[in-house]
């Protein structure tokens, strides 16, 4: 891909970071690297100065297969964005000016970034589900967000929920109590030996979460054949339908000729219809006001698509703070 002028967006998490690379006027492939390291988390929240040792090498990987396009724009998504980048907003527009001449930097929660790949500058809601859930909606003047909280206090409906609510129904097999699920139970002495021996293999991890959630897919399997999976994962419907519906706008509220959409993004919708059956009929019974779309893209075209945006000045979407800011120059900011 050769583009005299071009926009990068960077989808940064737990699984470590993607680079795209596109034309800033919509034309041109886009090109994309990624790496596996996340990025460390320190005192100060999210380490910029490992987000840029990170970014940089990329992003001259990426100019070097374009002909060395000159950068009009960054739009960075980064999980923990609004309550862990208090250093990425002080350290980055310098630093990446310095890095590579960005004179226009967008940074955003993961959760904006999903958004916008999703629904583009359309009002309505998304929900982006993984391990952990999120919901986030605007009617283009505020973001509002529900849960997102993670495994200990919320992501409910998310998959290390239901991963959670499926080992729970195998140990209640195990012990003959109540709402257990043989078929569960099954499943999960397959995948981690007995019983007896999940607390031991649980409990000290530091990545609870994603083994809690790697058994997400084993309740969606045991769903057609077996009452207990079915439950769990009408009761994560209806939390991921609660969520969108405290974040979506009113019809009201986006003014006249527009109609709040919906979107569901993420891995854990990968699972199928056992979730995606009831999930549809929960948002349709409570928001009945809205369209369901399937999600245009993911995060990082998200990432791309705010990058041009900032790069035309045409940004649509509301700034805020912590979920999205705009950064003009090397120092300066414009929210």
């Amino acid at each position: 891909m050769t583009v005299a002028s071009c926009v990068i967006g960077v989808d940064s998490g737990g699984s470590g970071m993607r680079v795209a690379l596109a034309g800033a006027d919509g034309s041109g492939r886009s090109a994309q690297v990624s790496s596996e390291d996340p990025v460390r988390t320190g005192a100060r929240g999210i380490d910029a100065g490992h987000f840029t040792e990170q970014l940089a090498p990329m992003a001259r990987e990426l100019l070097e297969r374009s002909g060395n396009a000159r950068v009009t724009a960054v739009a960075i998504g980064a999980a923990g964005m609004a309550t862990l980048g208090d250093d990425l907003r002080a350290e980055l527009p310098s630093a990446l000016h310095r890095a590579l001449g960005v004179g226009r930097l967008a940074l955003a929660a993961d959760a904006v970034t999903a958004y916008a790949g999703a629904l583009g500058d359309r009002p309505g809601a998304v929900v982006a589900a993984g391990t952990g859930m999120i919901a986030i909606g605007t009617d283009l003047t505020a973001w509002h967000r529900a849960d997102g909280w993670g495994h200990l206090l919320g992501d409910c409906g998310g998959g290390a929920w239901i991963g959670r609510a499926g080992l729970d129904a195998a140990m209640r097999a195990f012990d003959g109590r109540r709402r257990g699920s043989k078929a569960l139970l099954a499943r999960a002495e397959e995948l981690f030996g007995p019983a007896p021996g999940l607390p031991g293999q649980l409990y000290p991890r530091t990545d609870r979460p994603a083994m809690l959630a790697s058994f997400a897919p084993e309740v969606a399997r045991c769903a057609p054949d077996d009452p207990v999976a079915q439950a769990i994962l009408r009761d994560a419907a209806r939390h991921i339908a609660d969520a969108a519906a405290a974040v979506c706008p009113s019809s009201d509220a986006v003014g006249q000729g527009e109609q709040p959409e919906v979107a569901l993004t993420g891995g854990l919708f990968k699972m199928g219809d056992a979730l995606l059956g009831p999930v549809r009929a929960e948002l349709k019974d409570c928001l009945r006001h809205v369209r369901l779309v399937p999600a245009a893209g993911d995060p990082l075209d998200g990432a791309v698509r705010i990058a041009r945006d900032i790069a035309a000045q045409r940004l649509r979407l509301p700034l805020d703070p912590r979920m999205l800011s705009v950064h003009i120059g090397h120092t300066g900011y414009d929210s």
